[in-house]
């Protein structure tokens, strides 16, 4: 896959849980610029910047020139993140998240707990989903129902 190929986990019909998408390259030769990254991810320049300084997305690598060098590392917790903030999750529980995964092994259970509440959430907004999807259903049922002539 080149940089400018949509990746797999922005494809349509792809099952995220059959299989984890690839990197563009292998390891050890997996150094990225800001632009490939923001292409890959689709996530802009400026809001991989500010996750950097948040502290949501760990210190970065810099070349001689100071120019950002992502890695495959980074691109794997960058899909995650992407992956929470599709659920909801506030920026703020994404952040401690982030710390706790820092610190260590011994924050599991804080981690689960803030998974298990994001998952609530989740749930939630599906079953509410669902109740707005039976009402349309139940509409557009009653418009088909009727005769045009």
């Amino acid at each position: 896959m080149t940089l400018t190929e949509t990746p797999p986990h922005r494809r349509p019909g792809v099952d995220l849980c059959a299989a984890r998408p690839g990197h563009p390259r292998p390891d050890g030769q997996d150094r990225y610029t800001i632009g490939e990254v923001a292409a890959w991810t689709g996530m802009s320049a400026h809001t991989l910047r500010w996750y950097e300084r948040i502290g949501l997305l760990q210190y970065v690598d810099r070349s001689h020139t100071g120019q950002r060098r992502f890695t495959n590392r980074d691109l794997d917790w960058l899909s995650f993140v992407g992956k929470l903030r599709l659920t909801g999750m506030p920026v703020a529980d994404m952040v401690r998240y982030a710390e706790l995964v820092r610190l260590g092994e011994h924050t599991f259970d804080e981690r689960a707990e803030l998974l298990e509440h994001t998952r609530r959430e989740v749930r939630s907004r599906i079953a509410e989903l669902q109740d707005t999807l039976a009402v349309l259903d139940h509409k557009i049922e009653l418009y088909g129902s009727k005769d045009t002539s």
